[in-house]
């Protein structure tokens, strides 16, 4: 049997880069890629990292020509990585992990070029009137990641329905990107950004936007966040089929952080107008209890008798 693999000094050094990056900035994400075998946690982190850098830029303070700029240098550097074109002495740590993950792992770059494809949406301050609209914008900036993900989780040999793997993975990253986006909306709003569709916002009074810590005078602010909750909720559904097809760690992280979503999830419905107040999140022990359960298996137990009875 065959160790693991012994990495050099420089890749060392750029994956403890990347995980401490990861650490630091990804509140949710790290919770679930604690989980991972020493080498899918590197990989992962890679992605989070390079992933962290697209978004940063987008996020960032630079005028909206000089971020479409950095954005484009950045799609450079991903062709280099492509290319296999990037030393292991490279000056970038992130570079430097991602290409070595790019050779161990059969991950599909081009979902990076699609996260770039979506935080230039955001440089554009596109805005989305329906929710087929917004769903292309979720697919750029999350479902990719979720299908980057599945490149390194890999699916078990002989998993029912694996063929459709990258598509429950692409479906779980828009119920989380839904998720954010409703927990998000002030804070957005404040950044003269606005998400959700404008059909929607329309037909719940909203349309005129959210410019404080309460709802639109006259609107139905709780009827808006209820009808997204049960759209982000039939996401979930659908994205957990992914789970039995896993292995048990890899399936545990993806548990735990769709979990950590889906109990945010819970919260806002049970009161929509806390996301007006503020931003909405998990306790430390409860974001840990999540992580447990996924490292148990439940979930994909569960989701595993769901579809027993769905053939039966």
């Amino acid at each position: 049997m065959e160790g693991p693999i012994q990495l050099s000094a420089p890749v060392q050094a750029a994956y403890s880069y990347c995980e401490a990056v990861t650490g630091h900035q990804a509140r949710n994400f790290a919770y679930g890629i604690r989980l991972l075998p020493t080498d899918k946690r590197q990989a992962m982190s890679a992605l989070y990292a390079f992933s962290r850098r697209i978004d940063d830029i987008g996020d960032g303070k630079l005028a909206s020509d000089a971020k479409r700029g950095r954005l484009e240098e950045t799609r450079e550097l991903l062709g280099r990585i492509r290319r296999n074109a990037v030393d292991q002495d490279d000056t970038d740590p992130v570079a430097v992990a991602l290409a070595d993950a790019a050779q161990r792992f059969p991950v599909p770059l081009g979902g990076l070029d699609e996260l770039i494809d979506g935080v230039l949406m955001d440089v554009r301050g596109k805005t989305y009137e329906t929710w087929d609209d917004l769903k292309v914008y979720c697919r750029c900036v999350a479902g990719a990641i979720g299908r980057l993900s599945l490149g390194v989780f890999g699916t078990l040999p002989a998993a029912r329905g694996a063929e459709r793997a990258s598509e429950y993975a692409d479906t779980l990253g828009l119920a989380l990107q839904l998720t954010n986006i409703l927990r998000d909306v002030r804070e957005d709003a404040e950044g003269g950004r606005m998400y959700l569709p404008a059909d929607d916002l329309a037909k719940f009074g909203c349309g005129a936007g959210f410019h404080g810590a309460t709802p639109p005078p006259g609107s139905d602010f709780a009827g808006l966040v209820h009808f997204e909750v049960r759209r982000a909720r039939a996401l979930f559904t659908e994205g957990y089929r992914l789970l039995p097809m896993l292995d048990r760690r890899s399936g545990a992280c993806v548990a735990a952080m769709a979990g950590i979503y889906r109990r945010l999830l819970d919260r806002i419905e049970r009161d929509p107008d806390a996301v007006l107040r503020g931003r909405v999140s998990l306790p430390g022990r409860e974001k840990a209890y999540v992580a447990v359960r996924g490292l148990s298996g439940l979930d994909a137990r569960h989701v595993s008798r769901q579809s027993l009875r769905g053939r039966v």
